[in-house]
C-alpha cells in the first residue's frame, strides 16, 4: 500500500507529492516543522509540539494555514492512510508561493502546508538506546534564534554529516567559551557524580525540546535532582552519565564524546530509568 501525504488540501500518493517551484519553503527556507512521535496508537505531546509551532509561525510573523483544530485532524487523516500504529508525523508549514523576493509578498499569501507519516519500529530504538550513542562536538555556526524551529537546517545537517564522517551519531555545538548548546537534532544532558541532571537552559541559545521538557516532568516524578545551567565539554567527558533527548529518539544515552568514553562507556542507570518512565508521564493523544 503506497504511502499518502497531504499538501496544501490533498490527500496524495507520497511519491506524487509536490510543491510549487516558487514556495518561499523550497527557495528560502522561509518555513517551520515539528516531528511528533506516534506509539502505540497514540501521538506523544501533541498539545506542546503543537504549541511550539504555533510560537514558531508567531516569531516569523507566519499565519496558521488553517484553524489548529482542523490540523489536528488532517494529522490523525494522514497517520490513519499511512497506518502508522508507532513512527512519526511531520508537518511543515511555509510561508507561500509568492515571486521570489527576500522581504515578505506584498500581496496576501496563503501559507502552505504538508503532512507527511511514516512507520517506524521501536525495537530499532530501544536497541540504539541499549547500545548508546557516540557524539563529537563541532563550534558553533548557527543564527542566534535557533529556539525558532526553522526549516533552515543546513548548519545543523553538515554538523550531522561530519559525525557520520567520524563514526558517530550525533554532534554537539559548541560555544567559543567551550560550553555545548544542544546536539543537530537533539537536546543535550549531562549527569553529574552525584547524580543530578544538568542541561543548558532553554532560551533563545537551544531548542526548546518538547520531549525535554516531558523529561524534566519525569526527573520530577523520579525525584532526581535538575539542574538548568551551562555545562563544558570537559564537563561532559568526565560525568558519571551524558545522553540526550528529541521526539525521535527519547531518551537516549551517550557512551562516548569526541572518542573518549563517559564513564565505563556504556548506558547509564539514570538515563535508563527516565527511558522507561517517559511514556507514563508523557501527555498522549489516540490518532482516532
Amino acid at each position: 500500500m503506497p504511502r499518502i501525504a497531504y499538501v496544501n488540501g490533498r490527500y496524495v500518493r507520497h511519491a506524487d507529492a509536490v510543491v510549487h517551484v516558487e514556495d518561499r519553503g523550497y527557495q528560502l527556507a522561509d518555513g517551520v516543522y515539528e516531528v511528533c512521535e506516534i506509539a502505540k496508537g497514540f501521538i506523544v505531546d501533541e498539545k506542546g509540539h503543537l504549541d511550539r509551532l504555533g510560537r514558531s509561525l508567531s516569531e516569523l510573523r507566519m499565519a496558521w494555514p488553517l484553524e489548529r483544530q482542523a490540523l489536528e485532524l488532517i494529522m490523525r487523516e494522514v497517520i490513519r492512510r499511512n497506518h502508522v500504529h508507532n513512527g512519526m508525523v511531520y508537518l511543515q508549514v511555509t510561508r507561500g508561493v509568492s515571486p521570489r523576493d527576500h522581504a515578505f509578498p506584498t500581496k496576501p499569501v496563503r501559507p502552505a502546508l504538508v503532512v507527511t507519516a511514516k512507520r517506524m519500529d521501536p525495537r530499532a530504538a530501544a536497541k540504539k538506546a541499549d547500545k548508546g550513542m557516540a557524539v563529537i562536538t563541532v563550534p558553533e555556526n548557527r543564527w542566534e534564534r535557533v529556539d525558532i524551529k526553522t526549516i533552515g537546517l543546513l548548519p545543523n545537517v553538515l554538523a550531522r554529516q561530519a559525525a557520520v564522517d567520524a563514526g558517530a551519531q550525533e554532534a554537539w555545538f559548541v560555544d567559543p567559551d567551550g560550553t555545548v548548546k544542544e546536539g543537530a537534532s537533539t537536546n543535550a544532558w549531562i549527569v553529574t557524580n552525584d547524580g543530578s541532571l544538568v542541561t543548558r537552559p532553554a532560551d533563545f541559545g537551544i531548542l526548546r525540546g518538547i520531549t525535554r521538557a516531558t523529561v524534566l516532568k519525569v526527573a520530577a516524578e523520579l525525584g532526581l535532582k535538575v539542574e538548568e545551567r551551562r555545562f563544558s565539554v570537559e564537563e561532559a567527558q568526565t560525568a558519571r552519565e551524558a545522553f540526550v533527548t528529541s521526539a525521535t529518539s527519547l531518551v537516549t544515552p551517550v557512551v562516548s564524546i569526541d572518542g573518549k568514553a563517559v564513564a565505563n562507556g556504556h548506558p547509564g542507570s539514570i538515563a535508563r530509568s527516565l527511558r522507561e518512565a517517559f511514556f507514563a508521564i508523557a501527555e498522549k493523544s489516540p490518532t482516532c
